[in-house]
């Protein structure tokens, strides 16, 4: 990748770049949370957005995105939204980082992947971290990294028009080796957890669908938990979301009023209260546990917040009695994307074959695996 990067740079250029890396993520356990300000356990893996970067001596941005084989062309003085899609992160970080009173010259810049986009590992967030993490660098801007996470998703909500939660952002910049990171979406303290799969691998199994109902429905869930949040305030005058809410006080105040609502936000108080002791097991290194609450939690997002899919559950149901694998649950939004999976390393290969030829016997459609391994976070290579 990185012979590449600079191949294509100086091609383009006819400059020396500095080559800066940021990774997508995994999400071990957590689903849903973060809106609800709760917790998240993703962790930075070996797949990524690589950025090559040079200063230029005019007030000009030159893009370049190997990906799309596509050039955009825009200046630091006048920072807009562009239909060129992809540039839209790029730009979007930048405007953030002069909005904070940073001042930003002109660059040229080159960006490539081995990051599967549209998968759900979050190929957005980690091209909003890298081009943070580059332009820091190379104008040397001191900024500290968790307020370039800051950065990087305030462009993803003004420039992007997502109104996404932190944690993609925040796995990407700030991901440790053979570790996920304990998340507090609420605060944004943080530790890492060492995530020992000792003999195990992390397989992604990507259905290659996304439904429209994904965006629709996100937004629905979101007033929903809203919702279950102004009933027990109503009562409870400390509670200011569901991170504060126990089944008890549901039972109380929700259930009462309106069952759909209840099953949303019970969700969400147990998917809080698993991933707290999900931490406990992989301290422990009881990975058998950890497996056990990810299937746990896809039944949940599938039967009581109903945001997976006939595909995601298809994938999670046909490894649910394989004793080769620990824990399988949907990872993301849902309506598509990616089933998260804890395989033993000697069974991966056989299992994902056969996973996929029952795949697409039910679907006709084609399965595509995705080995992650755990990384650091955006770092500079060259």
């Amino acid at each position: 990748m990185k012979e590449k990067i600079v191949s294509l740079f100086l091609e383009k250029f006819n400059a020396e770049p500095t080559i800066l890396r940021s990774p997508g993520r995994i999400n071990i356990i957590g689903e849903h949370t973060d809106y609800n300000e709760g917790f998240v356990l993703p962790a930075a893996i070996d797949k990524a957005i690589y950025v090559a970067i040079s200063k230029r001596d005019d007030y000009e941005i030159h893009l370049y995105a190997d990906d799309f084989k596509e050039d955009f062309i825009g200046n630091i003085n006048d920072i807009k939204k562009t239909e060129v899609l992809w540039a839209n992160y790029v730009l979007g970080v930048v405007n953030e980082l002069q909005n904070s009173g940073k001042t930003i010259g002109g660059f040229n810049a080159v960006v490539t992947s081995d990051l599967p986009i549209g998968a759900g590992i979050s190929s957005s967030a980690a091209l909003e971290c890298a081009t943070a993490f580059a332009l820091n660098h190379i104008f040397n801007l001191q900024i500290e990294k968790i307020d370039l996470v800051k950065h990087a998703q305030k462009a993803e909500h003004n420039f992007a028009g997502v109104m996404c939660g932190i944690m993609d952002q925040f796995a990407s910049m700030m991901g440790k080796k053979n570790h996920c990171i304990k998340l507090d979406c609420k605060t944004l303290e943080y530790e890492y957890v060492p995530l020992k799969l000792d003999g195990y691998r992390i397989v992604l199994l990507n259905t290659n669908v996304k439904h429209s109902l994904a965006s629709s429905a996100y937004n629905t869930r979101r007033q929903e938990c809203a919702q279950a949040v102004v009933w027990v305030k109503e009562h409870e005058a400390t509670i200011n979301s569901l991170r504060d809410v126990t089944e008890v006080m549901l039972d109380k105040y929700v259930l009462p009023k309106d069952t759909l609502i209840d099953k949303r936000s019970r969700f969400v108080v147990k998917e809080i209260a698993r991933l707290q002791t999900a931490c406990q097991d992989l301290q422990n290194g009881n990975i058998q546990a950890l497996g056990k609450k990810m299937f746990e939690t896809h039944d949940g997002l599938s039967k009581d917040y109903e945001v997976s899919c006939k595909e995601l559950d298809f994938l999670v149901d046909a490894v649910r009695d394989n004793n080769n694998v620990l824990g399988a649950r949907m990872m993301g939004g849902g309506f598509g994307g990616c089933t998260i999976n804890i395989i033993k390393n000697e069974a991966v290969e056989e299992l994902v074959k056969t996973i996929s030829k029952l795949y697409f016997k039910e679907t006709n459609l084609n399965l595509t695996a995705i080995i992650a391994n755990i990384e650091e976070g955006a770092s500079i290579i060259f």
